[in-house]
């Protein structure tokens, strides 16, 4: 297989060209033939000319690439190697949404041939390709895996907005359903990964792997929110307690924060769902999770005790949220923590006005049913800074206060100004 696939005697597919699939399929395109699938055909034509929707590549990306970019499952039919990179989110209930996955297995299956590979990327719980994805490949195809056709797992590690951790540059994980499919896979993605692979032992271990390396993140960062909370009751700055921990050289450097995003904020639930089915319910995910999913409402609460302090009825209060993408210089506003941070503070019935140079206000409009103000105004009760992103860096506490009337509040979520007793509140995680 793959030295049919290096000679370009057989195709490559990427299905699903968001955030991770576009830019592995490119860096596929350099050495393989591809096919760059989407449902969605806007964002196929945006591709077609060079354009990513998501805006994390440069229009250079694109150059000299052999990828052909297509919304017609058909065409998948040209391909041998297949590659899955939809997405995995959670539902209404928090439960994993796997109806995505799913559906593009479905479409492989239709598809699929004899002597194929399938390689899923997207984030599941351990045993989710084995006992979700393969059934379907193998009832739709009409076909035997092991026997007929070969599957792997190698989860994705894009990390949106990071210029200098790009996907060939970080280790990758990969896996096979046994050790002729993991050489294979192995050698396909050496080809494009300079960092390497790691072969994991079983498909199983991958998808464990990836599903607890968010949640790891996510129980860090909740025990500093967890600690903001506890700090902000002693009237203590919880930055300068880290700063100082933090000369220690083992410890480990995270801060608190809102916990957004397709990664960090969803993973744990997949965890969570796999071990309450067999019989096991997390003490600690769980408790970190819903620390995290908590912290808007305590921000917002904060921000409602400042005001009345500073002698402002939160009824008749203006207050500008700086940010709503769910990380700092991307525009992704998927699973935005910034968004159940404006509800909060509007059941106080605080007006609330909305900025962000990076998200679209139509998503946004669609998403969450809010608005983005087209213009900054002036004579704001406080204004909340809640993504980092480099257009808010620079600023100055006289812009700010430019912005503010008498007794001005400034929530700084990820502490990148300077605190300052003169003539404003400044408050932050």
């Amino acid at each position: 297989m793959f030295q049919k696939l290096i000679k370009k005697e057989k195709k490559l597919s990427v299905i699903g060209l968001g955030y991770v699939g576009l830019p592995l399929a490119l860096e596929f395109a350099k050495k393989f033939s591809v096919i760059g699938f989407d449902i969605n055909a806007h964002r196929i034509e945006l591709m077609k000319q060079g354009t990513d929707p998501s805006k994390e590549l440069e229009g250079g990306a694109f150059d000299d690439k052999d990828i052909a970019f297509t919304a017609d499952p058909e065409q998948l039919r040209e391909a041998h190697f297949h590659i899955v990179a939809v997405p995995t989110p959670i539902d209404e209930h928090k439960n994993p949404d796997l109806r995505p996955l799913l559906s593009a297995s479905e479409m492989v299956g239709k598809i699929l041939k004899k002597g194929d590979y399938v390689i899923f990327e997207s984030t599941v719980y351990p045993g989710c390709t084995e006992e979700d994805c393969v059934p379907i490949l193998e009832r739709l195809s009409g076909l035997k895996m092991g026997e007929d056709f070969k599957i792997g797992y190698s989860p994705e590690r894009i990390n949106p907005g990071d210029r200098e951790h790009t996907v060939d540059k970080i280790l990758k994980v990969v896996s096979g359903n046994d050790a002729e499919a993991l050489e294979v896979v192995a050698q396909v993605y050496e080809t494009i990964i300079t960092a390497g692979v790691f072969k994991a032992a079983s498909v199983k271990v991958a998808e464990a792997a990836k599903v607890i390396e968010n949640t790891q993140r996510d129980l860090n960062i909740a025990f500093m929110n967890e600690l903001a909370l506890i700090f902000d009751r002693m009237g203590i700055d919880t930055q300068e307690v880290l700063e100082a921990a933090g000369t220690k050289w083992n410890f480990l450097k995270f801060s608190p924060g809102l916990v957004g995003g397709h990664c960090i904020g969803v993973d744990p639930y997949y965890l969570l769902h796999k071990s309450k089915e067999l019989g096991y319910n997390p003490q600690v995910i769980n408790s970190g999770r819903r620390i995290n999913d908590d912290m808007p409402a305590f921000i917002a609460k904060r921000l409602v005790q400042l005001l009345i302090q500073q002698g402002k009825n939160p009824l008749h209060a203006k207050v500008l949220v700086m940010g709503f993408t769910f990380k700092e210089d991307v525009s992704d506003i998927r699973n935005s923590k910034v968004a159940d941070l404006v509800k909060e503070l509007m059941q106080f019935s605080i007006n609330v006005h909305i900025t962000d140079p990076y998200a679209s206000a139509n998503e946004v409009a669609h998403e969450y049913n809010l608005t983005l103000v087209d213009q900054i105004s002036t004579e704001y009760d406080a204004v909340v800074v809640s993504v980092a992103h480099r257009e808010y860096r620079n600023l100055t506490l006289s812009y700010f206060k430019s912005i503010m009337n008498g007794a001005p509040v400034l929530f700084d979520l990820k502490g990148i100004y300077p605190k300052t007793d003169e003539g404003m509140v400044y408050w932050r995680l």
